[in-house]
Parts: structure tokens; sequence; C-alpha cells
């Protein structure tokens, strides 16, 4: 059974500014994503959590120059400190194979700590001993290898418009969340959120202009916003508003809105659509 998620379901974790509001209570959000082979997923993830809502972000890593070009309200620095943090992103724009001793160190600490974290790309096979509150965002590739690596079968779970495709992704998700006793959402046309001893949520809203590189280091950033911003909800259904309102700003950005076709978009575009996107959900 899958529980399709909704516009006002997601209009629920959008929170509204009041005058008891400062940059912290409306949500912390720390990165620790991007290299020196590819900064932009950095900038990226950085540009959406300030989109997105954020009242403060964090970036620390080796992407700082490029984040502070495009973002200069950013406090970016290169060692994690003991800051405040509502949420961290890691791991976009990284590859656990050239992973040295020090970032693994790093990361092992990101994930011992008490906020909850967005776990992507090259930090997905550090999350199985999370003790962290964790979103796993994996898509179906690493999905499939960090199934292998609890020792799971894995079945196909591209993004095939069949039945029997559409039933293997969603057993796969909930079996690997029930593993790792945290929630996972599996990237695609069809988004798929799981939790522990929860119903499966499916978000589809997003048009296919959005399956463009940078798109899903964009989603983190979204991701990590929404989690900053309300601590005290499941962590899947955060992760089901902010895949929504993620999709929701590639229409707006593509065009792909009212049964238009829309045009090509880049992930820069749907981050820079995103207060387009809440604006439209609030009004």
């Amino acid at each position: 059974m899958l529980r399709e998620w909704t516009r006002d379901d997601t209009i629920g974790f959008l929170r509204v500014p009041t005058a008891a509001d400062d940059k912290y209570s409306r949500g912390v959000v720390a990165l620790r994503t991007g290299s020196a082979a590819y900064p932009g997923a950095a900038v990226l993830g950085v540009e959406a959590a300030w989109r997105a809502g954020a009242g403060y972000v964090r970036y620390v890593g080796d992407a700082k120059d490029a984040v502070l070009a495009r973002r200069p309200e950013t406090v970016a620095t290169t060692d994690l400190g003991d800051a405040r943090v509502g949420a961290w992103v890691i791991g976009s724009g990284t590859d656990a194979a050239h992973r040295s001793d020090h970032e693994q160190l790093l990361l092992r600490r990101v994930l011992s700590g008490k906020a909850p974290v967005v776990v992507d790309a090259g930090a997905l096979d550090l999350a199985v001993d999370a003790s962290a509150p964790v979103l796993l965002t994996p898509h179906a590739g690493e999905l499939a290898r960090l199934r292998e690596q609890l020792g799971l079968r894995s079945p196909d779970v591209t993004d095939a418009p069949d039945a029997r495709n559409s039933l293997q992704r969603a057993d796969a998700v909930a079996e690997t969340s029930e593993r790792v006793g945290a929630a996972v959402l599996l990237k695609g046309a069809r988004t798929l959120i799981a939790a522990p001893h929860a119903v499966t949520i499916a978000v589809s809203n997003a048009p296919h202009w959005l399956s463009t590189a940078g798109t899903g280091d964009v989603l983190a950033g979204v991701l990590g916003a929404l989690i900053a911003a309300n601590p005290d909800r499941p962590l899947a259904e955060t992760a089901a508003a902010g895949a929504w309102l993620h999709g929701h700003a590639a229409a707006l950005a593509s065009g792909a809105v009212g049964g238009a076709v829309g045009h090509p978009i880049v992930a820069l575009d749907v981050a820079e659509a995103l207060p387009r996107a809440i604006a439209d959900l609030l009004s």
C-alpha cells in the first residue's frame, strides 16, 4: 500500500515566519558537500537551502570559494565546529572511492551527532552505522549498491512504468528502510519514501524535465531546509513535502503547468523557482 502525497500535505510543512522568529528559529542548515571535482553540488545545495526558507546556512567543505561567490550570505568554514545545527546535508558531489581518512572521520562525527542528517551520494555507505536520525536519498543505482552492502538481494528498481517494477521498487525501499532503521527516499519520476513501520509515500508531481544533472543536489538542500524548520515532524513526511516542493518548483521553472509541455531546465532554474513555488502553495 502506498500513500500518495499531495499539495495540501506539503503546505503543512511550509512555515511562515512571524515577529517572534529569528534566523535560528527559521532553521539552521549545515552542508558538507561538493569536492574539488564537483564544486557545483555544493553551490546547488546551498542555493536550494536558502531558497527553500532556511534562516541560516553553514557550508563546511572544499568548495567554499564557489559557494561564497554565488551566495555570500553563507557562513563558510572548513571546520565542523560546535555551532547549533537543525539539519545536516552530506555526500552530494562526493565519491566514497576517493574519500580520505580525515573526511571519513568528519562524516562519522556528523552521523553520530543529534541533528538529523540528509545522506546523499558519496556518504550513503556510512549511513548504515549512523546513530543520528538520517534520511538516505539514493537514486536507483545507489540503492542497489546500498542493498548489496546490507546483504539484500537487488531487484530491478529502475523507474520503468510497469506495475511489476513499481511494486519491486516500493518493496525494495521499504525493506531497505527497515534494515537500516532509517528513512529512505528513492529518487525517480515517481519518488518513494519509506520509514520503518510506516506506510511508504509516493510523490509523482515532478515534470520529466527534472531528470537533469544537479537536481538531486538541489533536492538535498530543500530537504535540509524543511527538516531544520520542522524538527518535531516525522522525517519521511518532511522528505515527502520536500520532494513535492522540489517537483513543483521544477514544473514552474519548466513551464510544465496546466497541461503545457514545458521546456528544458537546468538544476539552478529549479533552485531559483523555489520561492515562487512556496508563494504559490501559500497563496
